[in-house]
């Protein structure tokens, strides 16, 4: 367990210190609104030929045929019953849940060839973390901490999706979690705003590239706007109550990175945000998102989430809903029908301005533009059969797998294993599960050929030694999921408790005959995503039981984790002389682990969630504030430590470093201006392998207090053995400006900070800068 270690402050330091800050004026960033939440340039704005083409488009439609545009169908839903002649009538804008290339061809011909103004779908698909190729899932690509993996990844992705004719996205989510009993905690980077605002724009970047009408390109959707990570207890779809100050500064600014990266849509999100459901919400939808933010682009609603607003209390009626939720901001909806059934009727009694209408049919058809549907609507069938799954996709996905994967303890060097061991045994419910080696939002996942951790290592491992294997014990929801009629993991087989025992007893036997076993433990793929939140974080079943009887043999123990979230491993943190989260690795996981196991691969992946020791703990979060007693912050529980298992940042490797030296190229730096860090690292081990450095800062007084530390930079490097190097980080001020509670303004306020560098969040190396306004640095 691990304990943040602070410079200490005598009273008198930090009087003076705020009290110089109350005295310089607070430095305003120029030209932001009085809520604005950064400042990063407003996204382009679309091309002149696009809105020029979409305006000549919208002119000749009528208004049935503008809302239809507004409208989704599910095809797999009751909605998609019949939908070709509301395709051909043109009140059908996109679909959704339709992957077969040939079939989305002969939907985009009725609509093409049959509708009045020949204007084609847009087809939109969850591609999460791959499309049929299956990447690590998207907190575990998060733990790479390497933005450009993680765009690449995305990229091949919207290739594939492409491919089929899915030319929309419904990623990246880029909510910030830091309660891990929430399910959807494993679809996004984390708990840090900073790191998930790179993470966020990655992705943007890896699913529309340079030209959406390519090939390669599909619309990203930024989802779910806005706080959906913050719901309460950890229950999906609860409402999110966040103040002002947690808002603007650490949940707003993913969406606003993505929106600046220039991503295409937006998804409102399902849960009331202070007591107003998202999808119904004019300010986030139209205050924050178009008149702050400049985003250009167009709003989806979540599934059924316009319906929803009467559910929500919020609306009386689905016409109500769908006046609502237009007035709001939101430009499509997506599978329910409120739209399509009431919103022409609202606009002719004055409930809705025709404009509202023709400005979310218009940014609709640009996106349609944008992506060459109106010049090149179907698909190559031929080109789809070579894309998907190709060599070049497989290789990339293996290699994102070993990238992301977490080493938590290594004791005496027992990974990576010795290929020649004689006999070892690989034990857990999901060795040989490839939909739980997919893990969950792998609706479109090719699951035939998905390499599980049992073929993985058939296939590493040679004749001369003898694989043991088997499942020990079995794990099952005890609600099932939402999902199980699409991708269901293993239905348990074993029935009896005797059926079981032996079960059960055979693994151990397996591991007394073994020479090192590894166990894989976890949950199933389907505990963890939408509708997948947990009461606690225990491994489920009886996974706890047989690991404490597998290391009671005696024999070496390697733990593997199979998961979307941090889970309860004290004892194991204790007893298990390795831990390796590998997380859901995707399709090529089980050789991706091969390698990590024997040293092909050496993991270098760093949390981007504080691990807790308990269920009691969360939400636990290394950016706390102060307080008044700032010593010993472990210790704020009476019976137990408050401090992480394992913290924000914290990863092992095969390899071992030395980071010394750190240096600031300048003690002050005008607001605005930057400043570059450095650290001597060194590999002081036989073995090549990576680290990521990390820089944290902290506000000494200001017009709010600030947390105890925030990473304002990270580079993630490669040394070969004993190599060094001088690794330099450049701070941007910019990133230092916060949304103040007393100011009501986003603002880089001048005064003195602390600088911490190392490689994870306990990071100890320190020095001190001052940050001073343009004005007082002129008069000085």
């Amino acid at each position: 367990m691990h304990s943040l270690n602070l410079p200490h402050h005598s009273p008198k330091q930090f009087f003076e210190s705020a009290t110089a800050a109350i005295l310089l004026a607070v430095l305003a960033v120029p030209s932001l609104p009085a809520q604005g939440l950064s400042t990063q340039k407003a996204p382009p704005a679309p091309p002149a030929a696009a809105i020029a083409f979409a305006n000549k488009l919208l002119a000749k439609m009528t208004l049935e045929e503008k809302v239809g545009q507004m409208s989704q169908v599910a095809m797999n839903s009751d909605g998609g019953t019949g939908v070709e002649q509301q395709i051909a009538e043109g009140k059908v804008g996109s679909l959704l849940f339709v992957t077969d290339p040939v079939e989305l061809n002969r939907l985009q011909k009725i609509a093409v060839e049959q509708s009045r103004l020949h204007i084609p779908l847009i087809v939109g698909f969850d591609v999460i973390h791959g499309f049929r190729t299956i990447f690590p899932v998207p907190l575990a690509m998060a733990s790479s901490w390497n933005p450009a993996l993680i765009e690449r990844a995305q990229s091949l992705a919207a290739r594939e999706a492409r491919a089929v004719g899915v030319d929309w996205a419904f990623a990246p989510m880029v909510d910030i979690a830091r309660d891990p009993r929430w399910g959807r905690i494993m679809e996004g980077a984390g708990e840090d705003p900073f790191l998930g605002s790179k993470i966020a724009a990655a992705q943007v970047r890896g699913f529309q590239g340079t030209d959406l009408a390519s090939n390669d390109s599909i619309i990203a959707c930024v989802k779910h706007f806005g706080g959906y990570g913050a719901a309460v207890g950890g229950r999906d779809y609860d409402s999110s109550d966040i103040s002002d100050n947690q808002l603007y500064n650490v949940y707003l600014p993913a969406y606003h990175a993505a929106v600046d990266a220039g991503a295409g849509s937006v998804m409102s999100a399902y849960m009331d945000l202070n007591s107003v459901p998202a999808t119904g919400n004019k300010f986030l939808l139209t205050d924050t998102l178009r008149t702050q933010w400049k985003f250009p682009g167009f709003v989806v609603s979540d599934w059924d989430s316009i319906k929803s607003l009467t559910t929500h209390g919020f609306s009386s009626d689905d016409e109500d809903a769908a006046v609502r939720a237009v007035n709001a901001g939101v430009d499509m909806e997506m599978t329910s029908h409120t739209y399509r059934d009431h919103l022409a009727q609202a606009v002719r009694e004055h409930k809705v301005s025709l404009t509202t209408i023709d400005n979310a049919t218009r940014r609709i058809l640009i996106a349609k533009y944008d992506l060459g549907l109106f010049k090149n609507p179907y698909v190559d069938v031929d080109r789809s059969r070579t894309v998907i799954g190709s060599p070049e996709i497989r290789t990339e996905a293996r290699h994102t797998a070993t990238q992301t994967a977490i080493l938590l303890k290594n004791d005496n060097n027992l990974l990576p294993l010795k290929k020649d061991v004689r006999t070892l045994a690989l034990i857990g419910p999901m060795i040989d599960s490839k939909p739980d080696t997919l893990g969950s939002w792998s609706l479109a996942g090719d699951v035939k050929s998905t390499v599980t951790l049992l073929d993985g290592l058939q296939h590493a491992l040679p004749s001369t030694t003898k694989l043991l294997s088997t499942k020990g014990v079995e794990i099952e929801r005890v609600q099932p999921s939402i999902f199980d009629s699409q991708f269901p993991s293993p239905k348990p087989q074993l029935t009896t408790e005797a059926e079981r025992k032996k079960e059960f007893d055979h693994a151990i036997d397996l591991v007394r005959s073994s020479d090192v076993a590894v166990l894989a433990l976890g949950e199933a793929q389907n505990m963890n995503g939408e509708r997948a939140s947990r009461s606690t974080l225990v491994l489920p079943g009886e996974q706890e039981k047989l690991l404490e009887a597998a290391v009671a043999t005696g024999k070496p123990i390697v733990l593997l984790l199979m998961t979307g979230r941090p889970l309860n491993i004290t004892w194991a943190s204790q007893h298990v002389p390795a831990i390796l989260n590998i997380w859901y690795p995707g399709s090529e996981g089980g050789n991706a682990v091969a390698d990590l196991l024997f040293g092909e691969a050496n993991p270098g992946g760093k949390l981007t969630v504080s691990w807790p020791v308990d269920v009691g703990q969360v939400p636990i979060f290394y950016a706390r504030q102060l307080t008044q007693i700032p010593d010993h912050p472990e210790t704020r529980y009476w019976d137990g430590t408050s401090a992480p298992l394992y913290p924000f940042g914290f990863g092992l490797s095969y390899s071992t470093f030395s980071i010394t030296g750190l240096t600031l190229d300048k003690p002050d730096v005008v607001a605005g201006a930057s400043l570059t860090a450095s650290v001597d690292v060194e590999n002081t081990s036989d073995r090549e392998g990576s680290d990521i450095i990390q820089l944290y800062t902290h506000q000494r007084a200001g017009s709010a207090s600030r947390p105890v530390r925030e990473l304002k930079g990270f580079q993630r490097i490669v040394l070969k053995a004993h190599e060094h190097r001088r690794v330099q980080i450049l701070l941007d001020t910019k990133d230092l400006a916060f949304w103040s509670p007393q100011t009501k303004t986003q603002a880089i306020e001048p005064g003195s900070f602390d600088l911490w560098m190392g490689d994870s969040s306990e990071a100890t190396l320190h020095q001190q800068f001052r940050v001073s306004s343009n004005t007082h640095a002129a008069n000085r």
